[in-house]
């Protein structure tokens, strides 16, 4: 590690840019919206590219609307349980490093994702669909026990996922960080958009530029608060209680 020296001449360890890269940040909800709104940005952008791509292979000639329905149906679901596995890491590592509480961490490592998660990935972009046009339910998987079942041990591997990231050294932890709210926000993106997809929001192409401002605010917010603030918020205030 280099060192600098104060105005005294003492030796001062220089700070590791990829742990400071996020202690700088953490402060204001305002602070995390901006920090994640590009990831947002660029991961809403690689959702369309992949949806079109999809899109394209699939061909509405040789499929029925029905059939695609229920694929994307699959893919949805397969992406939001994805989805819980980021989320409840992220909210893990975050609340362990402003507290030493076992039972507090895990409800919230448990309980914030469940809730943000159905927010980024289903009631807003219901909502979305519904102002958009599309008459769209909101199929909440946590009050289904098939899902709930298949729910259940994809939060679990995030609980301990996010137990072990945080035996890391901190001189891998900025990577982690950084390619894992990368990959979280992508994620939650085709997440949200084969929700819309799967329930009768065919001409998607058509409203690109209006469902993305949508999708930033529905996957921008959710994440942020499930990801920083709700941890953070807990874990210190369980902390001035102890």
């Amino acid at each position: 590690m280099s060192t600098l020296h104060d105005h005294n001449g003492h030796h001062q360890p220089e700070h590791n840019h990829a742990e400071h890269a996020h202690e700088g940040h953490i402060g204001s909800l305002r602070q995390e919206l901006m920090c994640h709104f590009p990831y947002a940005a660029f991961s809403l952008a690689l959702g369309f590219t992949v949806l079109s791509l999809i899109h394209l292979l699939t061909g509405t000639g040789y499929h029925s609307s029905r059939e695609l329905s229920q694929s994307y149906h699959i893919l949805f679901h397969s992406f939001h349980y994805l989805h819980l596995i980021f989320a409840v890491t992220g909210t893990c590592v975050m609340f362990f490093r402003f507290s030493k509480n076992v039972i507090g961490g895990i409800l919230v490592s448990l309980l914030a994702p469940a809730i943000f998660c159905t927010l980024s990935d289903v009631a807003l972009p219901a909502l979305a669909g519904n102002l958009l046009g599309v008459n769209m339910p909101v199929h909440i998987c946590f009050t289904n026990l098939a899902d709930l079942i298949n729910l259940l041990p994809f939060m679990i591997v995030g609980l301990l996922n996010g137990w072990m990231i945080r035996q890391h050294g901190q001189s891998s932890m900025g990577f982690i960080s950084l390619a894992s709210h990368f990959i979280h926000i992508l994620i939650s993106s085709l997440a949200a958009l084969f929700y819309m997809v799967s329930y009768g929001f065919t001409y998607w192409h058509h409203m690109m530029g209006v469902l993305l401002i949508f999708l930033l605010v529905a996957i921008v917010i959710p994440c942020t608060l499930s990801d920083i603030v709700i941890p953070m918020y807990f874990a210190q205030r369980k902390a001035k209680r102890s």
